[in-house]
């Protein structure tokens, strides 16, 4: 007999498995989640090691101007002896020659000292950042969900836009 026809007891499916078991929505929102989790710290650790190698390169460039300061310092004490050592040259007694480069010296810090001050009162103090933290209680009371009475601050060009913090969302 070229066709046969076979035949089986039971249901026509009792041999087959039903496809794939869909996972629910529960189990698919736990795995998003460890993903989320795992993709954030790997950011982390690269941001991590980045911040590293650049804060290990400042570093050593910070020392290398310090040492290039401290060296500075000891080159122009040479060039201050040899400065007082020419006026002597000129004919000054070698009291007064050192006293003129000592009185130089003074001179320039006072000048220095000077222009310092008067940067350090153009320094204005973060005028923005203070508005914002004084708003933060009205924006971190806490309201019911879908309850909330006040509008976040709100940020345009680098400004905060105040708004009165006792008008309701509509």
């Amino acid at each position: 007999m070229a066709h046969s026809v076979s035949t089986t007891t039971g249901t026509p499916l009792a041999g087959r498995t039903a496809g794939p078991v869909e996972p629910s929505v529960g189990s698919l929102a736990k795995s998003a989640m460890a993903d989320m989790s795992t993709l954030i710290r790997s950011e982390i650790e690269l941001a991590k090691a980045e911040v590293t190698t650049s804060a290990k390169r400042g570093g050593i460039g910070a020392a290398a101007f310090a040492a290039a300061g401290v060296m500075l310092a000891f080159a122009a004490i040479f060039f201050f002896i040899a400065l007082a050592e020419f006026l002597t040259w000129l004919g000054l007694a070698r009291w007064i020659s050192y006293l003129i480069v000592f009185a130089l010296l003074v001179v320039a810090a006072g000048i220095v000292a000077f222009i310092g001050f008067r940067q350090l009162k153009k320094i204005q103090k973060p005028e923005r950042t203070i508005e914002t933290l004084q708003d933060l209680p009205d924006v971190m009371r806490r309201e019911a969900p879908g309850q909330r009475q006040h509008d976040l601050p709100t940020v345009r060009n680098g400004q905060v836009v105040r708004q009165d913090p006792h008008t309701r969302l509509r």
